[in-house]
Order: structure tokens, then C-alpha cells, then sequence
């Protein structure tokens, strides 16, 4: 056969559609992992390879959209990866037998990669690595990259691709309505980040044939390269329990025709789309006069492209200067020891007894109330109160926010929002599993983690949206982050820590502190960093609330010599004096290492906060 980029020169090319709509079709459950029927039913996925080919397909696709390592995982099939991709080629090639190219299919890992997730780019390439190593074993023609949310991870399963051989690579995103990518960025923006590492680039799934041609003709505008198509069959309808796709072949055949007169090279289908819908587009392209197809050619050195990823268009509005952001980061940068009391949600709505207590703080000349963000029992929302606080309470705040119960977007508008409202100070925490509290089986999200999190709070004080798209005027964020001077690991605390720093933290609060070498031995470690770092003091109450924090709360150290003190204390009330006796001792202890305290009032008692405070001024 001609060489696949050499045919797609020569003429548009036909892709088949979707895979899983006709497995689904032929009685394979949703809930099976459609990649191992390679291993265990290949007729039946030979059956639908052959339906495109006959159709008219020129390119098939492998069965392995899912067929990497972290999807395959949740199925307990990861130590078949090897098989199941090598199959999955061996398959399109018994099925196109000469008459299709076969182009080994690789989706997204299903996890999010930095700058906004856990994984690294370099793990999320050894990932995309090992699949692409089984396909071109198995034997493909192609790459197919598609249904890419996240440009940085299709960048990395590209390079993954290059590092293994030189096949030609087709690299789609998947994009909204609007033609933006489901994280933000615009064709604008991903086309030309991904037009120097990709044969093809393209677009896919999602939406209908309509919007793909408005983002189609986007792309031509700015692009010479070779462009590809593959819409859904419409919107899907939920109707009576299935997710059925109702555009038909003929429609979306008129697309076809539409896509090609933008330089569309490659034309498809995508979820919903049957060997019918390719019938009528290797129709379409047939008749299609061949002198008005585009041909793929160097455009002047004029043509306009939009900036990297990253990159604002236009002019970028300046960042706010730290020391300008809020009262506590004014107090921060002149290096006065700032003040911090927690006061934890009220359950319920009302809040008077706390807004009192926050005005009450503001006399004693605390800086700032910290707001927790936590999720035991009916309580009011962090951000919430913090705006209550700060109407009310005439205090600045500092708002816990919690990657826990939230995707990357709700949290970019949760943000916004708070903004808005005056809040400035952030304190970005990943948040505990919900397997605690008062509703064990509430479930999390977790989509990225605090380091993530803080990359998009940076971000937004940059002028720039998730997607890489200016938001108009930046934002003025403080932005803290936490460290555990006690972590079990601490290699791995002090990693994540730089990791924080990296991504634009600019304070700390370490988690609360009892034993002095403990945290001294932790801020030799970190000292280098020079961040502003914040003492976590936490006044006992009583030997309950000492041993309670020694043997259940992970990564506290709290002495034997601080637990017997508790015990000797006499009733209550001396409980209560000699807890704050300790915090206070231990942040007098290292006050010439850090930049304030932030104190519990447990209890919802400020006095013990307040006491604290008052020895360490």
C-alpha cells in the first residue's frame, strides 16, 4: 500500500467509526472492559473492523482506546496490557487484509497529568510508552491519539509514540460546543502547540457534526497542517434508559462534504456513528470534486498563529504585587508575626455565635480567621462563611479550600466566585477520604490535588484560565499551602512541599506541632526555600484530647513528656491552662524560625486561642 501520509497527500481518507456503539449493539455490556474482548471474543471484533472496511473505510482503528495501564487496572487486567494491545493490532490487520491502514488507537489515561494533576508527564509517557510498543508489536500502520481533554497529556502520548518509532501520528482533541477543549483552550491554542508534533491534527468526539465545522473552519484559518474529523452522530438521547444518537448517515455525510472544503483530510465517526454513517461519508468523499479539495502545502511565513499554551493573547494585565493582595500577606512581607485562630463551620445555617467570635478576635488584634473546609456532619460551607466573616465579623479570612468534593472546573468557578467576594487568602489542601465523619458513604472526587490546584489558583493571578485563556483582569490570591513537619515519610512531605513551592505557594502552615525536634529537624530541610512558614499550635483541653492526638490523628507527634503533663493536670480547668501553657512553650520555642501562628480554638473556645497568641507577641 501507499504510505499512509503519502495517500492522505494524494486524497481525503476515510476513518471508520465508533467501536464501542456496535460492540454495545452486539450484546457487550457497558460495564465489561471492551479492550479484553480482543483476548476473549476477536471474532466479534474482527465482525465490526470488517463492517468498516466493507463500507468503505480506509483506516480502522485498533480496539485499545482503553487499553492503557491505569484503565485497564480497574478491571484487574493490567499484566495483560502486552496481549491485549498486540492483539488488538493483530485483529485489524486480519480484518483490513490489505484494503484499510490500521491505526493503533491510544485514548487519555483517565487521571489527570501535572501541571493541575498528580502525575508527572514523564510517568504519564511511560504509560502512553508501553502501549504504543505492544500496537506497533501487534503491527499498525498509525498512531491514533483521541479524545484528548488535556493538550500537556496529549503532548506526552505523542512524544511516547516518537520515542518508539516513526509512524505517522493523528492527534485529536476532544472539544465543547464552543469549540474549546473541555479544559478551556480554544483551537486557537491547541493547533499550534500541537501542529510540530503531529502529522494530522484533529478534533473528535463530543459533539455533533455542526459544531466540529465551525471549530474545523478555526483551525484552517490558522493551520497549514493536515486536518481530521470525527464527530459524534449528534447529541446522545436518553431514551427509555439508552443513550441513543440520532443524527443519521445522510446528515452527517453532509458534513463530510463541508469538513473536506477545510482542508479536512481525514474524515470519520465517533460514538453513535455505525458502518452506514461511513457508507454515506465514503460516498460523499467519492464524489467530492478532487480539484477542490485543499491541498496540504506551505503557507506564507505571514499566516498568523496563536500563542503556545500558556500564553495570554494580546496584551497581559500585570500580576497584583504580593504585599498588595490582602492585610496578612502586607504582614507577611514586613515581617511582622502574623496571627491566625481556626474557627471551625457552625452546623446549620446560623452563625451569630461565630461571627461574634470573630469580631471579638479582631479586638485581640488577630490577623485572620482561618475557615476550615470540612465535610463531617450538615455545615455550612467554607466559603460561605468566610464571606460572612469578613462582611460581618470585619476580619480578613483565610479560606480552606478542598480538592476533595469538586472537579478542576467547578473549582476554577468556585474561585472566581469567592474572588469576587472579596476573599483573598487561600489555603489549598487536597482534603481526607469521606470514610469519616457523619456520612461514611458520601463519595469523593479528587480530580486533581493540592499541588494541582495551587498551579491553577497561580494561574488565575496571571490572568489566565485553566485552559490558558486570559479571564480579563487577574486575580489577587494569596495562596498557602499545608505541610506536616511530622509525616510519616518525610521525604516524600518535603517533596511535595517543593512541588507547592513550584507551583506559586507563597505561605505555609504546617499541621499543629508539640515536639520542637520534630519541627526542627523538619525546617533545616525546607529552610532553603525561604517561604514564609506558619507554626500550627493546637491548645489541649484535656489528657483525652493529648492521647486522642497522639494515637489517632496520622502524622502528629505528640511526646510522652507533653501527655504526662495533661495527666497531672487537676480538673478541667487546669486541663485547660496547661494546654495552653504547652502550645504557647512550643511556639515560643522556634518563633524566630517562622512568620505567625496559626492556633485551634478547639471547642470553638478563643480564649485558649487568644492566650496563646498573647505569650508569643
Amino acid at each position: 500500500m501507499t504510505p499512509f501520509l503519502d495517500a492522505l497527500d494524494e486524497r481525503v481518507l476515510v476513518c471508520d467509526g465508533a467501536m464501542g456503539t456496535m460492540l454495545y449493539a452486539k450484546g457487550v455490556f457497558i460495564n465489561r472492559c471492551f479492550d479484553a474482548l480482543n483476548l476473549t471474543d476477536g471474532d466479534r471484533v474482527v465482525e465490526v473492523h470488517d463492517a468498516y472496511v466493507r463500507a468503505g473505510a480506509d483506516v480502522i482503528e485498533t480496539n485499545t482506546f482503553g487499553a492503557n495501564r491505569i484503565k485497564l487496572r480497574g478491571f484487574g487486567l493490567a499484566d495483560s496490557l502486552q496481549d491485549i494491545n498486540a492483539e488488538g493490532a493483530r485483529l485489524a490487520r486480519r480484518a483490513a487484509n490489505g484494503r484499510a491502514y490500521v491505526a493503533g488507537a491510544i485514548g487519555p489515561l483517565g487521571l489527570r497529568i501535572e501541571p493541575f494533576g498528580r502525575m508527572g508527564r514523564d510517568e504519564a509517557e511511560a504509560y502512553f510508552r508501553e502501549q504504543a510498543e505492544a500496537l506497533v508489536a501487534g503491527g499498525v500502520d498509525l498512531f491514533m491519539m483521541e479524545t484528548f481533554r488535556d493538550v500537556n497529556e496529549l503532548l506526552a502520548a505523542i512524544a511516547a509514540v516518537r520515542s518508539v518509532c516513526a509512524l505517522p501520528v493523528v492527534a485529536q482533541m476532544t472539544i465543547e460546543e464552543d469549540g474549546n477543549s473541555f479544559d478551556g483552550a480554544p483551537p486557537e491554542q491547541f493547533v499550534p502547540a500541537l501542529e510540530p508534533h503531529a502529522d494530522v491534527v484533529g478534533v473528535n468526539c463530543s459533539v455533533g457534526p455542526a459544531s466540529m465545522l465551525e471549530t474545523i473552519e478555526r483551525m484552517s484559518e490558522i493551520s497549514s497542517a493536515r486536518l481530521s474529523a470525527q464527530p459524534n452522530a449528534g447529541r446522545p438521547r436518553d431514551i427509555e434508559g439508552r443513550n441513543i444518537y440520532l443524527s443519521s448517515p445522510e446528515y452527517i455525510a453532509s458534513y463530510a462534504r463541508r469538513f473536506m472544503t477545510h482542508g479536512v483530510r481525514l474524515v470519520g465517526g465517533c460514538c453513535g456513528t455505525t458502518p452506514e454513517h461511513i457508507r454515506q461519508i465514503a460516498i460523499a468523499v467519492k464524489a467530492f470534486a478532487p480539484e477542490m479539495t485543499r491541498a496540504v502545502s506551505e503557507r506564507s511565513s505571514t499566516t498568523p498563529h496563536a500563542p503556545a499554551v500558556g500564553v495570554a493573547r494580546g496584551e497581559v494585565a500585570a500580576t497584583v504585587p504580593r504585599a498588595e493582595r490582602s492585610l496578612l500577606a502586607r504582614a507577611i512581607a514586613d515581617r511582622r508575626f502574623a496571627t491566625i485562630v481556626e474557627l471551625t463551620p457552625p452546623k446549620g445555617y446560623v452563625s451569630d455565635a461565630l461571627l461574634e467570635c470573630a469580631m471579638r478576635l479582631k479586638t485581640h488584634g488577630v490577623d485572620a480567621v482561618h475557615i476550615p473546609d470540612g465535610h463531617r456532619g450538615a455545615r455550612m460551607s467554607a466559603l460561605s462563611l468566610a464571606m460572612l466573616v469578613q462582611q460581618q465579623g470585619s476580619i480578613e479570612t483565610v479560606l480552606q479550600y478542598s480538592c476533595r468534593d469538586r472537579n478542576l472546573l467547578g473549582m476554577q468557578s468556585d474561585l472566581l466566585g469567592a474572588h469576587a467576594m472579596g476573599i483573598r487568602n487561600v489555603m489549598i489542601v487536597t482534603g481526607d477520604e469521606s470514610h469519616v465523619g457523619d456520612y461514611p458513604d458520601a463519595t469523593a472526587v479528587f480530580d486533581v490535588d493540592s499541588i494541582g490546584l495551587t498551579n491553577l489558583v497561580s494561574r488565575l493571578n496571571q490572568n489566565l484560565d485553566i485552559g490558558g485563556q486570559p479571564i480579563g483582569v487577574p486575580t489577587a490570591f494569596h495562596i498557602g499551602v499545608k505541610v506536616n513537619p511530622g509525616a510519616e515519610d518525610l521525604d516524600a512531605e518535603i517533596r511535595r512541599f517543593d512541588y507547592k513551592v513550584e507551583a506559586g505557594a507563597e505561605f505555609a502552615v504546617t499541621t499543629p506541632v508539640f515536639d520542637r525536634e520534630t519541627f526542627e529537624r523538619f525546617f533545616k530541610r525546607i529552610e532553603s526555600r525561604k517561604l514564609p512558614l506558619i507554626i500550627g499550635l493546637w491548645p489541649f483541653e484535656s489528657v483525652l484530647n493529648a492521647e486522642f492526638m497522639a494515637n489517632e490523628v496520622p502524622g502528629v507527634r505528640v511526646p510522652d513528656s507533653v501527655i504526662e503533663r495533661m495527666r497531672r493536670a487537676s480538673g478541667p480547668d487546669a486541663a485547660r491552662a496547661e494546654g495552653v501553657a504547652i502550645a504557647r512553650e512550643m511556639g515560643a520555642a522556634v518563633r524566630s524560625l517562622v512568620q505567625g501562628a496559626h492556633v485551634a480554638a478547639p471547642s470553638g473556645r478563643i480564649e485558649s486561642a487568644v492566650e496563646v497568641l498573647t505569650g508569643l507577641r
